[in-house]
């Protein structure tokens, strides 16, 4: 860098820097455009290059067509997550929109560039080298940068006004440069407070414009080239913009023989532990030159490769993409989930087991079972059996038509909707399964209290707090669906997941207890059909009987002498037919009778059981299903946002 080409390079800067110098010409381009009328930057914007088109109403679109729909995906990103994330979360990626928009509607033909740097970097005498002419104060006084300096390269482009008043750079501030220079046409050059001013005010100025500019060449010398805060506060957390980011080594000449390569060696190191990409190589990254701007050496070079990076005209797409890259990265915790997420089919159907277990499914199919064995009892038994049957529903009636559970475990068949099952399926009301028919004698177990003298009802089983004692077993129900679906979820989505469910889960228990007092009605009048093997077994029965009776009169009569004693023989025979014949029908009736009632009495589960799943899949299952169609929605509209 301190050969003979480099120092021509440098005597040339310097000559036509005294010879502007002599000229003492400093044209302000608020002068030169009209002092800030928009009517010039709107009469330009129909005459722009390919890389930007007027659109009616003043909005722009870039050409880079692979940014345009990831602008769009991330609007749509936070209009569907405003109910969902902390507004907070969103205010970046909104700022990012916002921004976009801003330089859309402003002019595409120019690029800005800003110098920034620490005090004493020599920022602004690279300023007023590129400029050629002194634009810029330079002093020993710091800061001598207090106010954003502009040079804009017109090359005959309107527009610049525009992104000036956006950036804030006052008029008496706005300079053109000494000669044309059409290498740089379009280029819009800011020298800025230095990042590291004593004034508060001046940082505050750096880091509002390093947010807006297109692209920034960073200033370093050999003393504070390694800064911590220079590392940590920018380049650093600006790791993803190195495709508009140039580091200029400045004051190259104050260092002797080799140590200015040894330097340069030792900020690339330094970069790339700051993760900054390097364009080595062809490959897309920043820009490392070493310079002097004292002397000029390494100017042209910087001067070659601005004219290069804005001819491009794709700075400002450049640096919106690695805004969006940013807000996209920040936003990964908040939509991108750790597993497959979702309802599996095994948690749906385990949902549904638990809602038939409050409603107390397998017990209400085994009341049917017992009450469709009653009935065939009452149809099928002999006239006696029918009698006594009449006889316990009249004290059953008398009792109160229901002996209630009072907690201890005990009672005589009753039925507890939404009491737990044991382990081998049978409810916990005492219920002893499917019986025979009655036989005409005693039992093997308590007689089952009739159906319509029986509740099956949910809220037939309250606790002391009144609530139906099923609650418990539907909360923890809706607690497991809702853990499972949220499984996975990032945190907001997981909370939506878990609220969605809580707010289905308020009102089940009480259609729960709507679906069990449903089924109770549908149960009460027994079998909507009657099989015809009953009134077959009816009508025998009525036969036995009479030849019971027939049988028994006639021995009656023999022995009081009514008829002669020898033909006791002929009322014996139909008397035994008789009495052993209608126990016999009665029994075989329930033996045919077991398999019918099983039947009833699964459908009848089948029935409540699908009732129950319907009301929790409609409370519950399907505002879930909703969350996590939505968090998909916002997960693809993420990904397209994020560029994946």
């Amino acid at each position: 860098m301190g050969g003979a080409s480099a120092r021509g390079r440098a005597a040339q800067g310097r000559g036509e820097r005294a010879a502007v110098g002599g000229e003492g010409v400093d044209r302000e381009v608020g002068h030169s455009t009209g002092g800030g009328d928009d009517g010039g930057l709107e009469d330009g914007l129909a005459d722009c290059g390919p890389g930007y088109k007027w659109v009616p109403g003043g909005a722009r679109r870039a050409a880079e067509e692979g940014l345009r729909p990831r602008l769009e995906a991330l609007r749509e990103l936070i209009a569907l997550s405003r109910s969902r994330l902390d507004e907070r979360a969103l205010d970046e990626a909104g700022r990012v929109l916002e921004s976009a928009d801003e330089r859309y509607r402003l002019s595409g033909e120019h690029t800005v560039v800003a110098l920034a740097g620490a005090t004493g970097s020599g920022k602004s005498s690279l300023f007023n080298a590129l400029a050629g002419a002194s634009r810029s104060e330079v002093g020993a006084r710091r800061p001598t940068t207090g106010e954003p300096v502009a040079c804009i390269w017109s090359g005959g482009r309107p527009g610049a006004e525009g992104l000036l008043r956006r950036l804030g750079v006052p008029v008496h501030r706005r300079h053109t440069p000494a000669q044309g220079s059409p290498e740089l046409a379009g280029l819009v050059l800011l020298d800025l407070p230095d990042h590291d001013s004593a004034a508060t005010r001046n940082r505050e100025q750096v880091d509002r414009l390093l947010g807006l500019v297109d692209a920034v060449i960073w200033v370093v010398d050999p003393e504070k080239y390694a800064d911590a805060v220079l590392h940590e506060r920018y380049l650093r957390p600006l790791a993803g913009y190195a495709e508009v980011t140039f580091v200029v080594l400045n004051q190259v000449d104050r260092l002797p023989g080799d140590a200015a390569d040894q330097v340069v060696d030792d900020l690339r190191r330094l970069l790339d532990e700051d993760g900054l990409a390097l364009g080595e190589h062809g490959e897309p990254g920043a820009t490392v030159l070493a310079l002097s701007a004292a002397t000029g050496e390494g100017v042209a070079e910087l001067r070659e490769a601005l004219g290069q990076f804005v001819a491009e005209r794709g700075a400002a797409d450049r640096r919106l993409t690695a805004d969006v890259d940013t807000a996209a990265d920040r936003l990964r915790s908040a939509y991108v989930a750790d597993s497959r997420v979702g309802l599996t089919e095994r948690a749906r159907e385990e949902f549904d087991d638990r809602l038939a277990e409050a409603v107390g499914a397998v017990a209400t199919g085994r009341a049917a079972e017992r009450d469709w064995l009653r009935h065939a009892e009452r149809a099928c038994g002999s006239p006696w059996s029918r009698l006594r049957c009449r006889r316990k529903d009249r004290r059953a009636r008398r009792r109160g038509a229901l002996r209630t559970v009072d907690g201890s475990g005990h009672g005589t068949g009753a039925v507890r909707i939404g009491a737990p099952r044991t382990g081998t399926g049978r409810a916990a009301s005492g219920g002893t399964g499917s019986g025979g028919v009655g036989s005409g004698g005693p039992s093997a177990g308590p007689a089952p209290a009739p159906l319509s003298a029986r509740s099956v009802s949910v809220g037939s089983v309250r606790g002391e707090d009144g609530r139906a004692a099923a609650r418990p077993v539907v909360e923890q129900a809706v607690r497991t669906v809702a853990g499972e679906a949220a499984q996975g979820l990032p945190t907001p989505w997981a909370q939506a997941v878990r609220e969605a469910a809580g707010r289905g889960a308020e009102g089940l228990p009480e259609a729960l207890d709507a679906v069990a007092a449903e089924a109770e009605e549908t149960l009460r009048l027994g079998p909507d059909t009657k099989p015809r093997w009953w009134t077959v077994a009816a009508a025998l029965q009525g036969l036995l009987f009479v030849l019971q009776v027939v049988g028994v009169l006639w021995l009656v009569g023999a022995v009081t002498g009514v008829v002669y004693p020898t033909e006791w023989l002929s009322g014996l025979l139909p008397a035994v037919v008789g009495s052993v014949g209608g126990p016999a029908l009665t029994w075989l009736s329930g033996m045919v009778a077991r398999g019918p009632a099983r039947r009833y009495g699964q459908e009848a589960e089948r029935r409540l059981r699908g009732a129950a799943a319907g009301c929790g899949r409609a409370r519950v299952l399907e505002p879930v299903a909703a969350e996590l169609l939505r968090y998909r929605e916002v997960r693809e509209r993420y990904a397209v946002a994020s560029g994946v």
